[in-house]
């Protein structure tokens, strides 16, 4: 079964309006807090399988450019081979002398246009590979938080059922950290 934050948000909403029609009102502050967690866990785990996408992708796309620029690197070495075999054939002087030059020429040109494309592609599967990890690292952010929010709804819903401040206390506390790592994941 697949994990979807909005859908847990709503029914753990459901279950606080459901112990707040209690009328105790420690029920009711707890039920507020489950509230307010469900909405905090929803947001940070919608974002952190946004930022995990995203990281997958640019990732993929780093290993497109890695690929570009190898090819690039490729065509460089075959010019460089082509016009190592037109100076040797130059050197040996003859009626195609002035064809050879016209030809070594090419290849170093093509040589040029080789290597700026490869280093091109190279600049690009460099910014790829850095967006990739600054995406990933939002995505580890991302997940503790979620993490820790939902426990902390865990623990409102024990505060619930045994009526005790602690959890509710503790549920708190989670949250607070969870929103702090959410934060982070952002600032950081």
């Amino acid at each position: 079964m697949e994990h979807d934050p909005a859908l847990e948000a709503h029914e753990h909403a459901e279950h606080a309006e459901h112990a707040a029609h209690e009328n105790n009102p420690f029920i009711s502050k707890v039920s507020i807090t489950v509230a307010v967690l469900a909405v905090m866990a929803a947001a940070a785990g919608s974002l952190e399988t946004v930022e995990g996408g995203k990281a997958i992708t640019l990732s993929s796309e780093a290993v497109l450019a890695q690929d570009k620029a190898t090819d690039s690197w490729n065509e460089y070495q075959a010019d460089s081979l082509k016009r190592h075999m037109y100076e040797i054939a130059a050197d040996g002087g003859g009626a195609h002398l002035q064809d050879y030059k016209n030809d070594i020429k090419e290849q170093r040109t093509d040589q040029d246009k080789a290597r700026t494309e490869a280093e091109q592609a190279e600049k690009e599967r460099d910014q790829r590979v850095k967006e990739s990890a600054e995406h990933e690292s939002r995505h580890h952010w991302l997940t503790g938080a979620a993490t820790l929010i939902e426990i902390g709804i865990a623990l409102s819903t024990m505060a619930i059922i045994t009526r005790r401040a602690q959890f509710w206390f503790g549920a708190m506390g989670l949250g607070a950290v969870g929103l702090a790592l959410f934060a982070l994941a952002y600032l950081g």
